[in-house]
């Protein structure tokens, strides 16, 4: 029996660790802040429990799927209903059947677009790429800069609270950028998308799935299941050095004055990119470079609770987004208690919804207090939906600092780098929303890889 030690608690390290457990090793995870889930967190709001930070995961994708599966329980969808882009001081329909915000039909951006941007769309241009490059460069070159303003932006900030002229194509819309290298139109290429989720014929699947009481519980279920296979759980309990030890590993924790060494046959580093670098700094320092130079951007979730009996504007919709060309102070609104029944279910006395803040290099916001936060998320909110929506009888702001990389042009080739630097250290794994996807199935997906990365070493070792 070997002994896998895994550093950082988020659901990527959760992961690593609940894969890593099916095995006869002594599995140690290690958590710095207080508390497990990384991102996934819920909180008391008007006294029901609600996720404060991620609250879906992409269906189809199978990792999170399958991860319900294996702890025998069953996913729940968004409601069947519409989303809205506020965008030149109203409320328009979003677009159905776009790829990132490219649409399958370029007459479907009639409400967000001027005559003239809409002429600019339907004139769809091929783009001649060699390499990587932004995804706002591609879809501007083919569609127009309104395009990106009214539609790719606003969608990229709620991934990844970034900026569509920043962020790499490679990394954030493959499809997209292989339609462009293959000299196919970026629409045909959404439109493929669009028919085969069946977008089209009204079969579609659900592009988005939830947990009955939040996708905040899954890690205390995980780590129920971790405890019961003898997994050994601790929080505030930071990594401040990593070193090879012969063909083993060495962590040492705690201060420099009492520190705590645990020995460990294999290591897997579920931490932020930054964190993750200092702690390959001696070990891999070409590795711990490129990790460093990933910039994260920071936000803030406001979640309100009103009286249902006041709540009628939050009816039919599950939320809007907001490009960031019209100057407002949040990004996107999410109509929680619309968006998920059993939210509704559970909480028939009170309506939640809530509001994002914060991009990537726009942080002067997140400088102001809880009051403040709450107070500009309310006034937003009342532009968009009128003046007469109530004030709320709860308010809760939840900050995330560095909470999503940025997946710079090049990022893939920067990860392949890092995985081959790491490559020469068997034993030794990372996982976390840095490498190949900031959400939720695909940080379970890097556990996983991680986790079997390691057996696999153990097994041969």
């Amino acid at each position: 029996m070997a002994r896998i030690v895994i550093l950082g608690a988020g659901i990527s390290g959760l992961t690593a660790a609940f894969e890593a457990s099916a095995s006869p090793h002594e599995i140690v995870l290690l958590e710095g802040s207080p508390q497990i889930g990384g991102k996934l967190r819920l909180a008391t709001i008007a006294g029901h429990q609600v996720d404060v930070g991620a609250e879906s995961m992409l269906a189809r994708r199978p990792e999170a799927l399958e991860l319900l599966a294996d702890l025998d329980v069953d996913p729940v969808h968004p409601a069947s209903i519409s989303a809205s882009i506020w965008t030149r001081d109203a409320l328009r329909p979003m677009p159905k059947g776009t790829l990132l915000g490219v649409p399958a039909d370029a007459s479907s951006m009639a409400s967000l677009l001027t005559h003239a941007e809409l002429d600019r769309a339907r004139d769809e241009r091929l783009v001649d790429v060699s390499g990587d490059l932004s995804i706002g460069e591609l879809v501007e070159s083919a569609l127009g800069p309104a395009v990106v303003d009214r539609l790719v932006e606003p969608l990229l900030g709620g991934v990844y609270a970034g900026h569509a002229r920043k962020l790499s194509a490679a990394a954030t819309a493959p499809a997209l950028l292989a339609a462009a290298q293959h000299q196919r139109l970026l629409t045909d290429a959404a439109r493929s998308a669009a028919a085969k989720s069946g977008a089209v014929d009204g079969a579609a699947q659900p592009v988005f799935a939830g947990v009955r009481g939040g996708v905040g519980s899954l890690p205390k279920l995980l780590v129920r299941v971790l405890l019961d296979r003898g997994v050994t759980v601790r929080t505030g309990a930071t990594a401040r050095d990593i070193e090879r030890a012969g063909r083993s590993w060495r962590v040492t924790l705690g201060e420099t004055r009492s520190p705590e060494v645990i020995d460990a046959d294999a290591i897997i580093i579920a931490t932020p990119a930054r964190a993750t670098a200092r702690l390959l700094t001696e070990v891999v320092p070409d590795a711990a470079t490129a990790l460093a130079d990933i910039d994260y951007a920071s936000m803030a979730i406001v979640t309100y609770a009103f009286r249902s009996t006041e709540s009628a504007a939050f009816a039919g919709s599950s939320g809007f987004l907001v490009p960031p060309v019209d100057g407002r102070r949040i990004k996107a609104s999410t109509f929680s208690s619309s968006k998920w029944p059993w939210l509704a279910e559970v909480a028939p006395e009170v309506t939640f919804a809530r509001v994002s803040i914060g991009r990537h290099g726009e942080e002067a916001d997140l400088q102001k207090s809880d009051a403040e936060l709450a107070a500009a998320g309310m006034a937003d909110l009342r532009a968009a939906l009128g003046d007469g929506l109530p004030r709320p009888v709860a308010a809760h702001v939840q900050r995330w600092g560095g909470a999503l990389p940025q997946y710079a042009v090049g990022h893939l080739d920067r990860i392949a780098s890092v995985r081959a630097d790491l490559a020469a250290l068997p034993g030794l794994e990372v996982a976390g929303a840095a490498y190949e996807g900031v959400g939720i199935p695909a940080c379970i997906g890097t556990g996983r890889k991680a986790a079997g990365a390691v057996l696999t070493h153990l097994a041969g070792h």
